[in-house]
């Protein structure tokens, strides 16, 4: 019975919450390294599995879940900010590779969002879910922030937003290497594009310069998308 109260007690308390997610992370890490890195053992998706089982356990509803693991929330926008430190550091060769960089930022991001609300829109999704799903390939803090301010529904973006960061860093690897695609910085640009930190993650994790341009384009994507998304829209929400 003292343990059921203490329990009751601890799931209650915001830095149970907190601690929870984090050893998740640090547990689903520890499986990634000991697979190797493999791209299907991906430690974000064994994290929210993890939590998820937790949850449904303890019976805890997600607003007390987030109530203690909003810290880590409030770290997304310093994260995104921060997102501007890889590209200073590699100026000069960004402003090598600019126009390239540029032509495959603009039609990578429009993509994205053309692809994704299409096909929902296809088979009859309902319009708070098209523009939920439109900024899907861009990190979690601009995401939520472009879905709200356009009538979506920023819980479901977000859980849009990882489930895209989680399959583009299971795919990327094994698709770069079927389409002989040996250029890092190419492969790198790409999964950040497309699969925003969860890729970028991945990408440091096959090659530094692969992680840097990751890095880039998400950063890049961040700015692309919100701009992108509210022109694109219209053609499909009305």
């Amino acid at each position: 019975m003292n343990s059921w109260r203490l329990w009751v007690y601890l799931q209650t308390t915001p830095l149970f919450w907190l601690t929870a997610t984090l050893a998740a992370f640090f547990v689903a890490d520890a499986i990634a390294r000991r697979a190797r890195r493999n791209p299907v053992v991906n430690p974000v998706l064994i994290a929210v599995a993890l939590v998820a089982v937790l949850l449904k356990i303890s019976g805890t509803d997600y607003q007390t879940y987030f109530n203690g693991a909003q810290f880590v929330h409030f770290l997304l926008g310093p994260a995104t900010v921060a997102l501007g430190v890889p590209l200073y550091r590699n100026l000069e060769m960004v402003g090598r590779n600019l126009l390239p960089m540029l032509a495959a930022l603009v039609v990578g991001a429009a993509v994205a969002i053309v692809s994704a609300v299409g096909v929902a829109k296809a088979l009859g999704a309902p319009k708070t879910v098209l523009i939920s799903l439109a900024p899907k390939s861009v990190t979690a803090g601009v995401a939520m922030a472009v879905s709200e301010s356009l009538g979506g529904l920023p819980p479901l973006t977000a859980a849009l937003v990882i489930a895209t960061g989680i399959f583009g860093a299971i795919v990327v690897t094994p698709m770069m290497n079927a389409l002989r695609i040996r250029d890092y910085a190419a492969r790198g640009f790409a999964a950040g594009l497309a699969s925003h930190g969860i890729g970028t993650a991945r990408a440091f994790s096959v090659d530094p310069v692969a992680g840097v341009f990751a890095g880039i384009a998400m950063g890049l994507n961040a700015v692309a998308t919100p701009v992108l998304a509210p022109l694109i829209l219209p053609w499909f929400v009305k």
